[in-house]
């Protein structure tokens, strides 16, 4: 299975929604909160170049905001 990061926030809820998502489909991931962690959400900005999230690294592309369908066909699920 693939390494997923997913940058959020606590208030976010697409963030929520993706989340929840991975746990229905069985998907493991990291959460990086980048309301708090500012290294990370620089890391974040550097990616996409925007403050949106969810931002979700699938480790074959990167996916701004809760798009199941793109996700479904980048997880392979």
């Amino acid at each position: 299975m693939k390494n997923v990061t997913i940058y959020s926030t606590p208030t976010c809820v697409y963030c929520n929604m993706a989340k929840n998502f991975f746990k229905a489909n069985g998907v493991a991931y990291t959460e990086h909160n980048v309301a708090t962690d500012l290294e990370k959400r620089r890391e974040m900005i550097e990616k996409t170049g925007q403050m949106g999230v969810p931002v979700i690294d699938t480790g074959n592309e990167v996916v701004i905001g809760f798009d199941e369908e793109r996700l479904r066909t980048s997880l392979g699920i």
